[in-house]
């Protein structure tokens, strides 16, 4: 058995810990975003409150697509569902505080996206 000494262990340890640590939130975000449709529909929706045909036609989705990726952003707390029984029925979605809380990231990655891609 072969025994490192304990300092270099647990200072190089640590310290890669630590680098980890503050990563670690970022890959969480970057998760937690997943698909490119959520960013597609989340960043569309920074324009104000849309219907469900007026989200179809902006992001280019599919009505399946649109359709699965709502029910989740709504079921993870950046969307909200508003739903109008008069005729014609309609759903209407925005973006709550969590969501809401993107848009300055949005602008960030589209000033980096201009500046390097």
């Amino acid at each position: 058995m072969v025994t490192q000494p304990p300092s270099a262990d647990t200072d190089e340890g640590t310290e890669v810990e630590q680098r980890n640590a503050d990563v670690c939130n970022v890959v969480g975000a970057v998760e937690e975003m997943g698909a490119k449709w959520k960013l597609i529909i989340l960043n569309d929706l920074r324009d104000g409150e849309k219907r469900f045909n007026e989200l179809k036609r902006s992001t280019g989705a599919s009505s399946y697509t649109l359709s699965r990726v709502l029910d989740d952003l709504e079921e993870e707390g950046f969307i909200e569902n508003r739903k109008e029984f008069e005729s014609p029925v309609a759903s209407y979605y925005t973006l709550t505080e969590k969501g809401n809380a993107l848009c300055p990231v949005f602008e960030s990655l589209d000033a980096w996206g201009e500046d390097w891609l």
